[in-house]
């Protein structure tokens, strides 16, 4: 079997183990989990259980460590869950109806019922990564993995509170944003890479390179996912690129153009406040070159995860998906 069906397939074998798996579920309180992580499918159209980046990279980066994949198991299943708890909790904080294609654990069950399911996938991301314990690592590489873990949920929790008092707010600048998405996406990521090599018991200066890459790529990662949210291919990515522009998002290439152009600052004010259509605004950003801004600052990112990663000096078939990914999801469409 090829390395990463190995790996996705260990993988949902980590997780179902970690949340005790069973059909039918007991009862609606694991219906609500099962859902949200695709493994169900309550009548819904589509049955997906997401791109799984994350934890993939973090069994990758324990093989190219040099370190049997399986050990960081118990880690991939942490980080997966830790993002499935986030996302459950974004889609009531942006009043989401739909994830993957099909309806949000909120919207068929009720926002107080899914606040509670994004708490219990935070707690079953901690007793998935006790499941550490059973692996052939030291106690220290689990103790700090605990650590690891806090860490970034404590970035993410911060970057999610920045992101939701932009909303409110007139001003923000584009270092305030850069510092907002450090928190909510890179530190994940970050954690993710690092969390491979721990697993692998990689020398520091060997983990340190693997985090480096992990935030570099998780920037480069948001920056273009506010490029396509703007200039994507709505066939490409499921998603008009006008909700964005609809919505007021503050986006990177946004904030850039909002410093540089008092015509996007009018433009932009909500259209019932008199402000500009879609296709005005997108012409603007592009007249004052934020397209362009996002793109060099989306490359300097992605530059600097390959550099990294170089570093690292990944071994074997591991290194070399790696650096496959890397290049996919930095140049992705969707």
């Amino acid at each position: 079997m090829p390395l990463l069906s190995q790996l996705s397939s260990a993988l949902d074998t980590e997780l179902r183990a970690a949340l005790d798996f069973k059909l039918p579920p007991p009862d609606d309180y694991a219906r609500m989990l099962y859902y949200h992580l695709g493994w169900i499918d309550e009548g819904q159209p589509i049955l997906v259980a997401g791109k799984r980046t994350r934890p993939t990279l973090t069994l990758l980066c324990a093989a190219a460590s040099g370190g049997d994949w399986r050990n960081a198991l118990p880690f991939a299943a942490c980080v997966e869950l830790i993002h499935n708890f986030s996302l459950v909790h974004d889609d009531i904080q942006d009043d989401s109806p739909l994830r993957r294609g099909r309806s949000t654990v909120w919207k068929l069950w009720g926002a107080p019922q899914a606040i509670n399911a994004g708490d219990a996938l935070f707690n079953y991301a901690h007793l998935a990564l006790n499941r550490a314990r059973q692996r052939n690592l030291e106690s220290s590489i689990v103790l700090d993995a605990f650590q690891l873990i806090h860490d970034a949920c404590y970035q993410l929790t911060l970057g999610q509170h920045y992101d939701m008092s932009f909303e409110k707010r007139g001003e923000v600048t584009v270092e305030e944003y850069l510092k907002m998405i450090e928190g909510k996406t890179a530190s994940l990521i970050a954690t993710s890479t690092e969390l491979g090599a721990l697993a692998a018991n990689a020398l520091s200066s060997v983990r340190a390179c693997y985090r480096e890459f992990g935030r570099h790529l998780g920037l480069a990662f948001q920056i273009r996912d506010d490029i396509l949210g703007i200039w994507g291919d709505a066939t490409l990515t499921g998603k008009s690129a006008a909700t964005d522009i609809i919505s007021r998002k503050k986006s990177l290439p946004v904030l850039y153009g909002l410093q540089r152009s008092e015509k996007l600052c009018s433009l932009y004010r909500p259209e019932a406040n008199g402000g500009g259509s879609v296709t005005d605004i997108v012409a603007e950003l592009e007249k004052c070159g934020a397209r362009a801004y996002a793109e060099e600052k989306e490359k300097h990112h992605a530059d600097l995860a390959i550099s990294c990663l170089d570093s690292a000096k990944p071994k074997g078939e591991a290194g070399e998906h790696l650096h496959e990914i890397t290049r996919q999801l930095l140049g992705r469409t969707n």
